[in-house]
């Protein structure tokens, strides 16, 4: 596993990208024949930035689902400071699994309420790929060392967090799937159910 290169301390070390199963083309050609304003509600479930959503609505038709993708991280990378808090605002701390022990529900709250008040927003990871137990392990791995990040520094991270965490929205969108690695679940819109997804 590669480590991202960040300015400054590097938090945590990245994860592989997506591993689920891409969105079949019917699901893509949904997406890109959508009323405009449905494709911006769903784009909204994914990152709570308008300009983002805009951006990737606007842009549509797309060829293919890698430039879909690849349209998606180009605006998160684009995001202003502004556009970022924005985002930032509109996500909540990452949902444990199930039957996670008390003590780590205890432990995510205490570091949670920290992140929160040094940072002024929610504490964002994508745990996209792991098992249950290894997004827990993580999210509190991930939540203390960013702790010790500056402001500046931890912006760079959550940010990249966010566009990590787009990114799977939208294949989740597509698919007609819920994203169960945070509470920001995405609509299941019947437009983009993908049955030809096991």
């Amino acid at each position: 596993m590669t480590p991202t290169h960040l300015p400054g301390r590097v938090a945590i070390p990245s994860l592989p990208e997506q591993t689920r199963t891409p969105p079949s083309p019917t699901a893509l050609e949904s997406f890109n024949t959508a009323p405009a304003d449905e494709v911006r509600r769903a784009l909204l479930s994914c990152l709570r930035s308008p300009r983002w959503a805009d951006r990737i609505a606007d842009h549509r038709p797309y060829p293919d689902v890698d430039s879909l993708l690849a349209a998606s991280d180009e605006a998160a990378y684009d995001l202003t400071p502004g556009d970022l808090t924005q985002a930032l605002a509109g996500e909540t701390l990452p949902v444990l699994p199930k039957g996670a022990y008390g003590a780590a529900h205890t432990a995510l709250s205490a570091a949670s309420a920290a992140y929160e008040a040094r940072f002024g927003h929610a504490f964002v990871i994508c745990v996209d790929g792991l098992t249950p137990n290894e997004a827990l392990d993580h999210a509190l791995a991930g939540i203390r060392s960013r702790l010790t990040n500056d402001p500046e520094e931890e912006r760079v991270v959550a940010a990249e967090e966010l566009r990590r965490l787009a990114r799977g929205r939208l294949i989740d969108v597509l698919r007609g799937a819920r994203n169960c690695a945070t509470s920001h679940n995405a609509p299941t819109l019947g437009k983009y159910q993908d049955t030809s997804a096991p």
